[in-house]
């Protein structure tokens, strides 16, 4: 190993010691570092404000003023607190999880793994998603969370750590098509997030979302089609501070069987039901469509 490599494996050790040092802090205590960064990032820095006020604006055209701050208000509020729960899981116990946690109908995986289709789980960065990790502890088969590996080395390798904590298996993106053509370990399910902009925009999979023309990621919806998975949505709301309601909805049971962009469509409109749900979820810092100022 040469020094270059021995400074980098220090660096993992040494912030994967600390994050796990600060989580067995009370909750009350994370959740009120959480509440000293909503006031910093809100007030004091403004983290991508204009963006937020922006998004919100656009997606919610018939909110007055008043009512687009109280959301924006409000996500930044939601927003540090998911930091301080992603934190605590990193040492909390399953059980603790387990119970703050619930995952309606997922029946409908276990039917189709069942059957011996793959499952193609697509959801919005609503709520704390990140407590999809825990998925693998509720259910028997494997599960994939599709991931853009980070340009950090150390955030990877960290990333990669505190997500597979409860048997999550990470795949990066680029690996996807291969592991589920292969089927060379059974039915699966693999978790897509797909409602952030795409690289390669393609008239087909232009929708209208949030009142808005919005191309979506196509990728997830050819795979689906072409591996004849079925899909689901997974509609994430929350049920109280730090609980969560995981529901599974169908998409289709038969992805060949569709015409070209009806998954994708299908998505755009739970996605939309989602956020609408509860529009202060969603993660809004993203400068999702053109013309986003700059922050």
């Amino acid at each position: 190993m040469n020094p270059k490599q021995i400074l980098k494996q220090l660096a993992y050790r040494s912030a994967y010691a600390g994050l796990y040092i600060i989580s067995l802090l009370p909750m009350t205590f994370l959740y009120a570092l959480g509440s000293i960064t909503y006031f910093l990032a809100y007030y004091i820095i403004g983290y991508r404000k204009e963006v937020v006020i922006q998004n919100i604006a656009r997606a919610f055209p018939d909110k007055r003023y008043g009512e687009v701050h109280a959301i924006v208000k409000k996500f930044y509020t939601c927003f540090t607190a998911y930091f301080a729960e992603i934190i605590k899981s990193i040492s909390v116990s399953a059980e603790v999880l387990d119970k703050k946690i619930v995952f309606e109908n997922q029946e409908l995986i276990d039917q189709y793994i069942a059957s011996g289709r793959d499952v193609i789980a697509c959801l919005g960065h609503c709520g704390n998603w990140e407590m999809l990790n825990f998925m693998p502890f509720k259910m028997q088969y494997d599960i994939y969370a599709v991931y853009k590996p980070l340009r950090s080395t150390t955030m990877n390798k960290l990333m990669i750590r505190f997500r597979s904590r409860f048997g999550m298996k990470l795949l990066p993106d680029k690996a996807v098509v291969r592991q589920i053509l292969a089927k060379s370990s059974g039915p699966a399910a693999y978790l897509f997030l797909a409602d952030q902009c795409p690289p390669i925009k393609e008239e087909k999979f232009r929708f209208t979302f949030l009142h808005q023309d919005t191309y979506v990621f196509s990728g997830m919806e050819k795979l689906a089609r072409t591996s004849r998975s079925a899909v689901i949505y997974l509609h994430i709301t929350q049920l109280s501070k730090g609980h969560y309601k995981i529901t599974c909805l169908p998409i289709c049971s038969e992805a060949s069987a569709t015409r070209e962009g009806e998954i994708t469509q299908k998505y755009v409109s739970l996605l939309t039901e989602n956020i609408k749900e509860e529009p202060y979820g969603w993660l809004w810092t993203h400068k999702r469509w053109k013309g986003s100022p700059s922050s």
